[in-house]
């Protein structure tokens, strides 16, 4: 059998087993919460693993080796950012989270938490957060299914037509039927093979080639700077290398606001069980994170003689996989690429199920059967699924674009919000919609200026003003509420025991 029989052998046989997992969790789901949420009943390394698989898509197994491969280590700023803000968000804002959204009203998506928990009658929160989901998730569920096209049209020469419908129908499949706890299930299945792929890939890379310090050698040989951090600083002056690390680094202020990532939070079966969740998913990123940059830097030796170019350095990774690993894999290793695409996907198409049917559907004040809300959760699934396929049949979409200040809007436009809502009970309903919609159209502006961008990444101003205005108006409109006052208290004293109210 050629090479692309037994890589295609071990494709088919991953997408079964999604499959399967999604039916497991379809039999298991029987209303809303359970579709939703799994009616918050994830084990602490379910959610871990499905947080760090739905977070890093294929960035961590194409994007990060490449950026490394071409410019050193200076590169790895975003990953220390990241892994700074992913330990801030599941250390200070997991159990809070869990813990609130069960006892303002059982809010199970974010738009409802923020409207429950600032008692805004006027839905203003609810409808402005739903709708800024809506827009960002299907550009972010397209970009992913543009990314799966290009995959196969590189690996296997299939049409990009093809190759993108391919996952986007097993995509819809199991996140269609098993809602929320088949996203979590097979997001918990695809980060144990990123994270075989990414530590497997350099190990036996390096076995292979030698040494350590052999190794090493032959790195710097063909970069001087490939182990320099603060390479930044030989090119510029050092106050600009100063920003331009925190700007890269600042990549991390945006998970307190990432909606597919913190409904995690939301889903454990207890405020308490964070911590291990955190220790879990903490290592499991650490350990993918040096991975996929210890790949990179084999990468620049490997292919000293023959150096990967700027459109092919991202796929170093596949490259090594497929030179040190028998085909078939190889092809388990492809998968992971895979993986890494359709966890995010699936985990969005449900925040998107979500905005559409708790969010706005339901403050309609139509009453709906279990089964009927279920039944509009899939529906909306299809949708999305569907405009998103509409918007990726072009390969060359200019839709990758918005995905790279994405995160930006999400994190510019929800994080300080969360933050204040689960810290400061003086948060008032028009305060944070004031800064909600200052954070998001700071960060669609200075996005979009190139000048700007040049200057710091977008998130910067976009967080730091929504958090000046959330807090200013909230000074100047806030009056007591005991109702708010008591569930946040009630909050305190289950997350920490020990508080004194």
């Amino acid at each position: 059998m050629s090479d692309h029989t037994f890589q295609m052998i071990a494709i088919v046989f991953y997408m079964c087993v999604m499959l399967g997992i999604g039916y497991f969790a379809y039999r298991r789901t029987s209303n809303i919460d359970d579709y939703m949420l799994a009616d918050r009943g994830l084990k602490p390394w379910v959610a871990a693993l499905s947080a760090g698989a739905s977070d890093m898509s294929g960035w961590l197994l194409m994007g990060l080796p490449g950026a490394i491969y071409l410019a050193g280590l200076h590169e790895a700023w975003i990953a220390i950012g990241l892994l700074i803000g992913a330990w801030l968000n599941w250390k200070f804002v997991a159990p809070r989270l869990r813990s609130y959204t069960a006892i303002a009203q059982n809010a199970i998506t974010i738009p409802s938490f923020f409207e429950k928990r600032l008692k805004d009658k006027r839905h203003l929160l609810r409808i402005g957060s739903a709708i800024i989901i809506l827009v960002f998730f299907t550009f972010y569920v397209s970009s992913g299914m543009v990314a799966a096209g290009k995959f196969f049209e590189a690996s296997f020469e299939w049409p990009y037509l093809n190759g993108m419908l391919f996952v986007a129908v097993i995509t819809l499949l199991y996140t269609l039927f098993g809602g929320f706890l088949g996203a979590s299930l097979t997001d918990v299945a695809q980060g144990l093979l990123m994270f075989t792929a990414l530590i497997a890939v350099p190990i036996v890379a390096v076995i292979e080639m030698g040494s350590f310090s052999t190794l090493g050698a032959q790195i710097t040989e063909v970069n001087p700077e490939a182990f320099n951090l603060f390479s930044s600083f030989n090119d510029t002056h050092w106050l600009l290398a100063i920003v331009a690390i925190f700007s890269t680094a600042a990549w991390g202020l945006g998970y307190f606001g990432q909606p597919h990532i913190i409904v995690r939070f939301m889903a454990l079966r207890s405020p308490g069980e964070a911590k291990v969740a955190r220790r879990i998913g903490i290592g499991w990123m650490f350990l993918t994170s040096a991975g996929a940059v210890g790949t990179a830097l084999i990468g620049i030796a490997y292919f000293a003689d023959a150096p990967l170019t700027e459109a092919s350095s991202e796929t170093v990774f596949l490259l090594l996989s497929q030179i040190f690993f028998h085909p078939l894999i190889a092809g388990l290793v492809l998968a992971a690429v895979l993986a890494a695409i359709m966890s995010t996907m699936s985990s969005q198409m449900i925040v998107c199920s979500s905005a559409l049917v708790e969010d706005l559907y339901n403050i309609v004040g139509r009453k709906s059967s279990p089964k009927m809300l279920v039944m509009l959760g899939r529906l909306a699934v299809l949708t999305i699924t569907i405009i998103a396929t509409l918007l990726a049949l072009n390969p060359d979409s200019s839709i990758l674009d918005l995905v790279a200040f994405a995160w930006a809007g999400f994190g510019g436009a929800f994080g300080p919000l969360v933050l204040l809502s689960l810290y400061w009970r003086k948060l008032t309903a028009l305060g944070a919609f004031a800064g909600m919609v200052t954070g998001a159209v700071t960060v669609f502006v200075w996005g979009n200026i190139d000048v700007l961008t040049g200057a710091m990444y977008e998130i910067v101003p976009g967080f730091l003003l929504n958090l000046l205005v959330a807090v200013v108006v909230s000074k100047r409109t806030y009056k007591p509420n005991p109702v708010i006052d008591e569930e946040f208290s009630q909050m305190e004293l289950e997350v920490n025991p020990r508080t004194t109210v």
